[in-house]
């Protein structure tokens, strides 16, 4: 009889067969998304609810939702077929607080910056707007946009966000694109691209019916 590899077994082989830093581009083996990963109980939390009909965010609210909905597609596109948000809201529930308020902080400024910028949060601007935006925040002088740090403290007063307001708008950036591309080279699609075949495995190998013995 066999079986196809779940998510959490192809991330495993990876890590075993390739080391964290190769197996997800662009992302810094220091970001939190590689403990999470790493973590079995963790993800199999996470694989177990990504199967469940409901798909309404655990954590994040609707407008940060929609906010890492579309930064996620404009960072690595085919983000949104991967189910990448969905993903990250489903780690993040289950993540340590201090990890939780880094990630809604950079949401609050990714979506911040295009409010003062253009007067509509990010998922409602054109396509070009959203390129002009990242290239921008790409760039390691990004500055801190002007009431990012005033917005970030209203939002700690209300017990709802908090972050280090010295972070600039790359700091950010740098941190939702390790997210976004941790949870999206975890999938089968993201790891398609790295050259994973759709390998299949044998609940038992032929010649090896139980698991006391070895061969």
């Amino acid at each position: 009889m066999t079986r196809r590899l779940t998510r959490r077994e192809m991330v495993q082989r990876m890590l075993a067969g390739m080391g964290a830093g190769a197996a997800w581009p662009l992302v810094a083996a220091s970001h939190p998304i590689h403990r999470l990963l790493s973590n079995g109980a963790i993800f199999f939390h996470a694989e177990a609810q990504m199967a469940s009909a409901d798909g309404k965010p655990l954590f994040l609210s609707a407008p940060q939702n929609e906010a890492l909905v579309a930064l996620s597609e404009m960072i690595v596109p085919g983000s949104t077929k991967a189910q990448v948000s969905r993903f990250i809201d489903l780690l993040l529930s289950v993540d340590t607080p201090a990890n939780q308020k880094k990630l809604l902080a950079s949401i609050s400024a990714m979506d911040g910056e295009p409010q003062k910028r253009f007067g509509h949060p990010f998922a409602a601007l054109t396509g070009d707007q959203q390129n002009e935006l990242l290239t921008t925040a790409s760039k390691k002088d990004a500055h801190r946009s002007e009431g990012e740090a005033k917005g970030l403290e209203a939002q700690d007063s209300e017990g709802k966000h908090a972050g280090d307001t010295q972070a600039t708008l790359n700091d950010h950036f740098e941190n939702l694109k390790g997210w976004i591309s941790g949870a999206y080279y975890s999938s089968e699609i993201g790891m398609t691209e790295l050259g994973w075949t759709g390998e299949y495995v044998f609940e038992n190998y032929p010649s090896c019916q139980h698991a006391e013995e070895h061969h």
